[in-house]
């Protein structure tokens, strides 16, 4: 969101240039994640192809960050894995989760989910101290308590904001230009941005995005090996996904 490199890889598996998904207590499982199976499943039903004015340039960075991808990213986040126990990684993911609380506190209590923003503060203070600091989640483990994932693309959409058409970013991946104009205040309420100086932030949302691609390093290719136009099936899948998550 911020023009970084290993901040934004992200995106390209999974398309969504909004907020991050709370892991699970349990470490991953080697299979495609609910995410790219929503995917999947959206994508065999869609039926309409959404207005694409700039499919020629969408189509070309589209190759370039795939490129990216499987070059470089994915060699040193399998390196990363590597090095690093699973296990470890699950926890960090966690605690970087448990970090971004504000963005879904924020975006549940703007849409008027005051459920969901009850739980996202409650979920935020067990995690944050019997957690130790979000590395675990005792929030959903004792209490039952899930996360509430909704961010600012969401928000503007609740608000009446078309989704305008699709746009591949450099690096950052699959979005729409409702999103990608939702990605500036989610910097604004990013604790990083105002705890830390430039490099440090750097750091913290490159190690976070790094940290939770390598947990799911497969799966960016499961989708694009089964699809007859790759870049196609990715801006359906996203449109779906999206269309879906916000209508939740």
């Amino acid at each position: 969101m911020r023009g970084w490199v290993l901040p934004c890889v992200l995106a390209l598996a999974a398309g969504c240039a909004t907020a991050k998904t709370v892991p699970q207590e349990a470490p991953p499982s080697p299979s495609v994640d609910a995410t790219f199976e929503e995917f999947e499943e959206f994508s065999q039903g869609a039926k309409e192809r959404p207005f694409d004015p700039l499919i020629g340039y969408n189509r070309f960075m589209f190759k370039v960050n795939d490129k990216f991808y499987l070059y470089v990213v994915k060699p040193l986040a399998k390196g990363y894995g590597f090095l690093v126990p699973e296990p470890a990684r699950v926890a960090v993911d966690r605690a970087y989760a448990n970090l971004y609380f504000p963005v879904r506190f924020i975006n549940c209590t703007m849409q008027a989910k005051l459920k969901g923003s009850a739980t996202e503060l409650g979920r935020f203070v067990v995690n944050s101290t019997l957690g130790v600091g979000g590395f675990f989640d005792p929030a959903r483990r004792w209490f039952g308590w899930e996360p509430c994932e909704e961010d600012f693309g969401q928000t503007l959409a609740v608000y009446g904001m078309g989704e305008g058409f699709p746009i591949v970013l450099p690096l950052l991946g699959q979005t729409n230009l409702r999103d990608g104009i939702a990605m500036a205040p989610r910097v604004l309420v990013n604790p990083v941005t105002y705890l830390a100086g430039s490099e440090a932030n750097l750091a913290v949302t490159s190690g976070e995005r790094f940290n939770y691609l390598s947990l799911h390093i497969e799966e960016y290719e499961s989708m694009k090996r089964d699809a007859l136009d790759p870049y196609t099936f990715m801006r359906d899948a996203y449109k779906q996904n999206r269309d879906k998550r916000i209508k939740e």
